[in-house]
């Protein structure tokens, strides 16, 4: 079993926990992703803040080119590893 994780860099909380809805109904995922705060450096402020959502994905049946289209719908992208 390995531990592959994906993740999804958002630009606010509201897209984030939108898109943390549908990845569940689009990738039927066996497991809610995390939704990470990921304040920028330097920055204080929550609006200078980027979400992140971390995906277990231990059989590798996500593929990482989807999962970035996804991201795009709430203009955000996967980070690569």
């Amino acid at each position: 079993m390995s531990d592959v994780r994906h993740v999804l860099v958002l630009p606010d909380r509201e897209a984030a926990e939108e898109a943390a809805e549908a990845l569940g109904e689009r990738f039927r995922l066996d497991e809610e992703p995390q939704l990470v705060r990921d304040a920028l450096a330097g920055e204080d402020d929550a609006e200078d803040a980027q979400w992140l959502l971390v995906l277990r994905d231990e059989a590798g049946r996500l593929d990482p080119a989807e999962l970035d289209a996804f991201a795009g719908e709430w203009e955000g992208w996967r980070e690569e590893p």
